[in-house]
């Protein structure tokens, strides 16, 4: 006897809300004893990490220009020599003193992040192209749903830049420029920006 199917409903979205830094980064929110160090907290690399040293910083901002004190920000990205410190990295063993990864909540008062990391080395595209020098972003916030995947590019690599193949793909280019950080000495900007004018770039991945 053909017996009816229950079928589940979908439970009703929720956004971040607070507590994604409450469990993310409890000792950022005063909690402490859980971990030793918040995860993905600090430099992504060890005094014996090969690379240049770089620090990106900055803000996530709302579609009416206001900078978010509650963002948390992650980033991915391969070493000096275009590695990855995973599993998966089949093409070589990436540099066991970086870790590829970190996690920064905005600071409390300014809504700033900032990272102390390695300039990546180019990477191939799933074809086997090349891809010019970059981070990949995570970013998630209060009214969020989905967390935020972007990608932040070099200023000072315009020709690794031109012929990136996922770069080639945005159909307005002249919205590239969202991507691209701004350089000074070792440090690099980059704005996140969620709406309105100059609104960034976003993956679906």
């Amino acid at each position: 006897m053909v017996q009816p199917l229950g079928y589940l409903k979908e439970s009703a979205s929720q956004t971040a809300g607070p507590y994604v830094h409450i469990g993310l980064t409890p000792n950022f929110c005063g909690i402490h004893g859980v971990y030793d160090k918040d995860l993905g907290s600090g430099p992504l690399y060890s005094e014996k990490a090969k690379g240049e040293r770089i620090t990106i910083r900055g803000f996530v901002i709302d579609g009416g220009g206001n900078t978010l004190k509650d963002a948390l920000v992650e980033i991915w990205q391969a070493d000096a020599d275009g590695l990855y410190n995973s599993p998966s990295e089949t093409r070589g063993s990436a540099d066991p003193h970086f870790s590829g990864w970190g996690r920064c909540p905005g600071d409390m008062a300014t809504g700033e992040f900032v990272f102390e990391t390695i300039k990546p080395g180019v990477v191939p595209f799933r074809d086997g192209r090349m891809m010019a020098p970059h981070v990949t972003f995570w970013v998630v916030a209060r009214g969020i749903n989905i967390g935020l995947q972007t990608r932040m590019y070099f200023p000072d690599e315009e020709e690794a830049n031109a012929a990136d193949p996922v770069l080639a793909r945005i159909e307005h280019k002249s919205r590239i420029p969202t991507l691209i950080a701004n350089k000074d000495g070792n440090s690099y900007t980059f704005d996140i920006r969620l709406q309105g004018e100059n609104e960034t770039i976003f993956f679906d991945i």
